[in-house]
């Protein structure tokens, strides 16, 4: 058990002093970073490394089973095997090529599901825990019309917009990669204990974080650095000004990803987020072809697969009311003068085309679905 590669890898995490700066120098030198472990004192020393990390590995050479460090790596592999969890590592043909570019890729993922699907195309979908019913919306369309495109979803299993990107993947019929804060064997947070369950079943669920591992606020910055890296873009649907959402996108800049934002309401503390990115040169996005044009993408529905005109199935008046519409709330007292309908009238309307899915209602009144 303790000389296989994924062993070797777990312990190079395990290892203290020796974070990522570290094992990057490293892995300069040595490009099978396992080979360090092969190594007497004195070369280990030679290089640099702190006597921690030398005591840690000549533990390990030793097969000591009482240091602390050995002993982990012992427990990790057994809480993986006992809850079906994969180890892929750093040389293995499924560790995504992209993620291994970024300056702080981790040695090693842990994952359930589908591990193939690492290498596919991905374009993360991120945004805010306390999204508007139209965010939510909008986190689902865009989804489903992402993963029919080709591109697979990924996002963090969080409450709101990640969520939403997950269940209209999934409820499309297509898979889709959540990255999470914790170990395998814990879902965060307990309200998508079920939603994880479907991610695992048609998908994958993937933590750099071993079995055991609580969810803790400083595990969310770094998973999501694993979004970004794992992805060709980042789409913001709703974040405000101090969302973790806007981290996300520098992280994404910074890996050299797209970074995508989709307008709200300037009335909307979840829509301000957003609007910063786009001032700051994200790419304004209201349609899927904004985001593929982008990418420079050649993923184009079959011609029978175009999408209907929505307006298509309504007579005169439910189209009078639609265009009276904006996308923030208003009042039906607002809508009875600009459409001159009566009351009743309008409100039978608004019946209909909030049944075909155009119109949501709202604290306020009614707003157009985008």
């Amino acid at each position: 058990m303790f000389y296989s590669s994924s062993a070797q890898w777990l312990f190079l995490t395990c290892l203290p002093k020796f974070g990522r700066s570290r094992w990057r120098a490293m892995l300069a030198v040595f490009p099978d970073l396992t080979d360090l472990l092969a190594k007497n004192s004195a070369t280990l020393r030679a290089h640099g490394l702190h006597a921690e990390t030398v005591a840690g590995i000549l533990a390990w050479q030793q097969q000591d089973e009482s240091n602390t460090f050995v002993n982990g790596v012992r427990q990790i592999l057994l809480d993986c095997k006992r809850h079906d969890i994969g180890i892929v590592c750093w040389p293995h043909s499924d560790y995504p090529e992209v993620l291994r570019h970024i300056h702080d890729a981790p040695l090693v993922l842990y994952t359930l599901g589908d591990s193939s699907l690492l290498g596919h195309e991905q374009i993360g979908i991120i945004g805010s825990r306390n999204a508007t019913p139209a965010g939510l919306d909008h986190a689902r369309r865009f989804a489903a019309e992402l993963s029919n495109r080709k591109l697979l979803v990924t996002s963090g299993l969080a409450l709101g917009v990640d969520g939403a990107a997950h269940a209209g993947a999934l409820d499309a019929g297509y898979a889709t990669i959540a990255v999470v804060g914790c170990g395998l064997d814990r879902t965060y947070p307990n309200q998508h204990r079920r939603l994880g369950q479907r991610v695992v079943e048609k998908g994958l669920m993937v933590s750099e974080y071993p079995p055991g591992t609580p969810a803790r606020a400083a595990h969310f910055p770094q998973r999501n650095r694993i979004i970004s890296g794992l992805s060709r873009g980042i789409l913001v649907v709703e974040a405000g000004l101090k969302s973790g959402s806007l981290i996300t996108a520098r992280m994404a800049l910074e890996q050299g990803r797209e970074v995508f934002a989709i307008p709200g309401s300037i009335h909307s503390p979840v829509a301000r987020g957003c609007h910063y990115l786009i001032k700051q040169g994200a790419r304004l996005v209201d349609t899927i072809d904004d985001i593929l044009e982008e990418l420079g993408a050649s993923w184009l529905l079959p011609a029978d697969c175009a999408a209907p005109n929505p307006a298509g199935a309504l007579d005169s008046r439910e189209i009078a009311v639609f265009e009276a519409l904006g996308y923030d709330p208003q009042s039906t007292d607002t809508l009875c003068l600009a459409t001159g309908l009566p009351a009743d009238q309008l409100v039978q309307s608004l019946l209909l085309l909030e049944l075909e899915g155009l119109v949501s209602s709202a604290p306020g009144g009614f707003q157009k679905i985008a």
